[in-house]
């Protein structure tokens, strides 16, 4: 059986915080979070909803 090798860059390299998916990681200020865990807490950390995408 192969021993797995820690990846060092990459998007394999990075995961969310909160659930550890390597998908759609949100990195900007060092954040590490993926879009799907920031809809659940964006209030949490301090952003706010503007506006709406019209339709």
């Amino acid at each position: 059986m192969q021993e797995r090798r820690e990846i060092k860059y990459g998007k394999g390299s990075r995961k969310c915080k909160r659930c550890g998916t390597h998908k759609a990681v949100i990195r900007r200020g060092g954040l590490n979070i993926c879009r799907r865990c920031i809809r659940e807490v964006y209030t949490k950390i301090g952003f706010k909803k503007t506006g709406s995408r019209g339709g």
